[in-house]
């Protein structure tokens, strides 16, 4: 049945946990999404674009667009690379800075919750498993939307 299959569950616990984010979010004036580039930026600034479309798990469109958003409330600011002026580097601002700690400080309960969901080993298992999934479907490479349409 497709409502059990494994995509649908997928689709159902990230969406869930995705619209609980938001809602947690949202007393920090960010987004989940948000939230994800910033952190990634605080865990490694300096970052091009591309790097974080990697690190997110997302697409160069999205990203820009968070990028843009994050810029305009001044939470992030781009800079040329030191050795390519075709990247830009990007960076957490001092608020961008607060407002990740902010935030990862006001979700901490949502991230437990979901931690306890699981002992230790199946976390790690949990975790094993889901990591398959990016870089397998990637190289099958199904074609692109155009294609499939």
């Amino acid at each position: 049945m497709f409502a059990d299959s494994l995509g649908m569950r997928l689709r159902g616990a990230y969406l869930t946990f995705h619209r609980l984010a938001n809602v947690q979010f949202e007393r920090s004036g960010i987004t989940a999404d948000q939230f994800v580039v910033m952190t990634i930026l605080a865990e490694e600034p300096r970052l091009s674009q591309r790097e974080i479309v990697d690190r997110a798990y997302s697409d160069a469109n999205t990203v820009g667009a968070i990028l843009k958003r994050l810029e305009g409330k001044r939470l992030v600011t781009r800079e040329a690379h030191p050795s390519d002026g075709r990247v830009w580097c990007v960076f957490l601002t001092e608020s961008g800075i607060k407002r990740q700690r902010q935030a990862s400080d006001e979700s901490r309960d949502l991230h437990e919750k979901l931690i306890g969901l699981f002992t230790a080993k199946e976390q790690d298992v949990l975790r094993s498993f889901l990591s398959r999934i990016p870089p397998a479907m990637a190289a099958s490479r199904l074609g692109s939307p155009k294609e499939v349409a």
